[in-house]
């Protein structure tokens, strides 16, 4: 059974090995129709293997509708997504995927930054290609561990913006690293900070845009990866449907996600780790322990929604308007 988000069949008619660990699928209709608009900052839900569904961010220009781009970072490390698509997905095969959905827009600024670590430049490259064709004024930071693992590079360099792109290499000692400090020093009105990467590299860049006098609704982040968090102080805790009155018990081993599933209660889940937002859902009582990256500060203080796929209860109960 699909998910309901997976609405389009397209046909994989490219791959290339774009850098160390990294892969570029170029996605069509298998018939030529042209393919569902999006905007810079883009992603898809890729239904990779039967009950595997991940997103990739768009990295074309947002004006091709022939075709979406999406590269994919080979981690060993993931629950499987990533490894599947660079083992098992070739040229010619079909992919049951959703329409664009848009998490992560561009905002009107005078001014914008684009900060890339890794696989992070994806969505990044896209906005660096809308932004160029506005002729707006942006700079992209682009850091990684190598030469070998910067995807995109050679595409950047012979762009149309290549003189606002600098490039940072872990490996690379002699040339200078990226100074936060330097560059986020003087918070801008008008300009608007986009982050992309690991967690660390993500926080890092957000702690000192605070520290530097950054507002929040200034610094927009794009997580690729849940939270790392620690379940050895876990307990159960109880939630109930507001609609039916049924009540069940969460132990410390399962998230609410599973335990409503086992009894018949289906949310919409996609990456089940509290980054898309898919499972967002209303508390109606109680006090979630918030575990996701996709809400923001505000909203988790809010207590007013959750993400059942991985956060848990600071509360004895807590009662969902499902």
């Amino acid at each position: 059974m699909s998910h309901p988000s997976l609405s389009l069949i397209v046909e994989v008619k490219a791959r290339h090995e774009e850098a160390l660990g990294i892969a570029t699928f170029e996605l069509a209709d298998p018939h030529g129709r042209p393919l569902p608009p999006f905007s810079a900052g883009a992603h898809i839900d890729v239904q990779v293997k039967e009950g595997v569904i991940r997103q990739y961010s768009l990295c074309n220009h947002s004006e091709e509708r022939d075709r979406y781009l999406i590269g994919v970072l080979r981690d060993e490390a993931s629950r499987g997504g990533s490894v599947a698509m660079h083992d098992e997905v070739q040229e010619g095969d079909l992919l049951l995927i959703s329409a664009p959905k848009n998490h992560f827009p561009l905002k009107p600024a005078k001014r914008t930054y684009l900060l890339a670590g890794g696989i992070g430049i994806t969505p990044l490259l896209c906005m660096a290609e809308r932004l160029a064709r506005t002729e707006a004024d942006f700079e992209l930071h682009y850091c990684a561990r190598s030469a070998e693992r910067m995807a995109f590079r050679d595409r950047i360099k012979t762009s149309s913006f290549a003189k606002r792109a600098h490039f940072y290499l872990d490996d690379d000692t002699a040339a200078p690293a990226l100074d936060l400090e330097k560059l986020l020093n003087e918070p801008e009105a008008d300009a608007q900070v986009y982050v992309c990467g690991p967690s660390g590299f993500i926080n890092a860049i957000i702690s000192t845009g605070k520290q530097c006098g950054w507002p929040a609704d200034q610094l927009h982040t794009e997580y690729f990866a849940g939270a790392e968090t620690t379940s050895e102080d876990d307990g159960s805790f109880e939630v109930r449907i507001a609609s039916s009155g049924a009540a069940f018990t969460v132990p410390a081993d399962k998230t609410v996600y599973q335990v409503l599933a086992e009894n018949g209660i289906d949310i919409m889940v996609s990456c089940e780790q509290g980054v898309c937002g898919t499972c967002l859902t209303r508390v109606l009582e109680g006090e979630p322990d918030h575990r996701d990256l996709y809400l923001d500060d505000d909203e988790h203080a809010a207590n007013d929604q959750f993400t059942p796929c991985c956060s848990r209860a600071k509360s004895k109960t807590l009662v969902l308007d499902l």
